[in-house]
């Protein structure tokens, strides 16, 4: 796979989800398994509960609707096909308040394996 600027912003979304959580990419659950830790933030912002993302030290300091806002933007960047993922243009301008954000869809590898 080539590299090109739409792979940084994967990785750009990909660090923001472990910012916002504390967490790196991949998790263990509760019962001890592995989780693909992409996948549960994705479906935990498209659910609209970004709160359970926030690293525990967070909670209570942050603003909300910026976390929900970065959170949205971290989902648009890990999203499967290239296509759909924002330019760091339009993101520094989402993050400036000069652009909305959507709602993003669940990534497709993530709608594949919950079906």
């Amino acid at each position: 796979m080539p590299i090109t600027p739409k792979v940084d912003v994967y990785s750009f979304g990909m660090m923001v989800f472990e910012v916002i959580s504390g967490k790196r990419n991949n998790m263990h659950s509760e019962d001890g398994s592995m989780g693909i830790y992409p996948f549960w933030a994705a479906k935990k912002v498209v659910e609209g509960s970004v709160v359970s993302l926030l690293d525990a030290r967070l909670k209570g300091v942050v603003d909300l609707e910026q976390v929900t806002r970065v959170s949205r933007i971290a989902c648009w960047c890990i999203q499967d096909l290239e296509s759909q993922r924002p330019s760091m243009g339009k993101i520094v301008q989402i993050l400036e308040g000069a652009l909305d954000v959507d709602e993003p869809p669940l990534p497709l590898s993530l709608q594949n394996l919950t079906e």
